[in-house]
């Protein structure tokens, strides 16, 4: 199988992808009218608002782009689900940071990328990406977390179990590595915590030849269904409970913590600016409303 061929398959993967999010999220939103909302919410169910962007590269020549999805509801108060496919040549000091472009700067990335901020402090918000980079060499990345301002163990337990089964199936040592990978990786320095209770990070899944290609494509597919049958289970069990203003002034100051691992360390942050891509999806990550108080 030839590289382009393997760019084409994982690209048009994030778009099935990205399309039954927006069928799964949507079909919460239209629960919707029953359960507690926020002063202000919409009337109606919410509903993803599309936009598509491109970039031009650093070498002048067209780069790719993508398309961000955007819905502010009444269950998902705001929640944004971007794909892109960019390629071009990164700056020769970004260069060095990224496997296989220390010699040829060259590069293609396809990916998805979501975050969820929930309007009820019950519902914890979530992250999600995978993505398929191509340098001289090539691989995927990825993972799933949970973000919760006031943590359940119900729903932490139920998230890990399934991110653990779907690892287990693709390698014996998948949940292990990715999981303790994960609560490294989403760990914020200066504040000497996590930003939430985990789940599975995981990079450089190199794909030298079509059998490696094949098993880690797999994998990668598998997180992103196992997202779509876990995440909106736990929103349905929370999204009517009741809720106070010291529940929600818990979640605007959690959503601060979110804010600052987003904006320091972050590397979907740092990748994006870094190679010009769309400021407005790179920070569509960031909360609708947050407090530092």
């Amino acid at each position: 199988m030839d590289t382009e061929t393997r760019k084409a398959r994982a690209s048009a993967w994030f778009r099935t992808l990205r399309d039954q999010i927006f069928t799964a999220f949507e079909a919460i939103e239209a629960e919707s009218a029953d359960i507690p909302v926020l002063p202000g919410a919409p009337a109606a169910p919410g509903r993803f608002q599309t936009r598509e962007w491109t970039r031009t590269d650093a070498t002048g020549e067209p780069g790719g782009g993508g398309t961000m999805g955007i819905m502010k509801g009444r269950v998902f108060e705001k929640v944004g689900v971007n794909i892109s496919t960019v390629h071009g040549r990164f700056p020769d000091d970004f260069a060095k940071t990224i496997p296989g472009a220390e010699d040829d700067p060259s590069f293609f990335a396809t990916g998805i990328s979501l975050v969820a901020h929930m309007a009820n402090p019950n519902v914890p918000a979530v992250h999600m990406n995978t993505r398929f980079l191509v340098t001289t060499k090539s691989w995927f990345g990825g993972g799933a977390d949970l973000n919760p301002a006031l943590p359940r163990a119900e729903d932490t337990a139920d998230f890990h179990a399934a991110f653990k089964a779907t690892c287990d199936a693709h390698g014996e040592d998948h949940w292990n590595r990715f999981s303790k990978w994960c609560e490294s990786y989403f760990f914020i320095p200066h504040r000497n915590r996590p930003r939430g209770v985990g789940g599975i990070f995981y990079d450089y899944l190199e794909c030298p030849d079509d059998a490696a290609f094949e098993a880690n494509f797999a994998f990668t597919r598998a997180v992103g269904e196992t997202f779509v049958r876990i995440f909106p289970k736990i929103v349905r069990r929370r999204m009517a409970e009741p809720w106070d203003a010291e529940a929600r002034l818990a979640l605007l100051r959690y959503r601060g913590l979110y804010a600052e691992f987003n904006l320091v360390y972050d590397r979907g942050t740092v990748f994006g600016l870094r190679t010009g891509g769309n400021t407005d999806a790179i920070l569509m990550s960031l909360p609708p409303e947050a407090r530092w108080d």
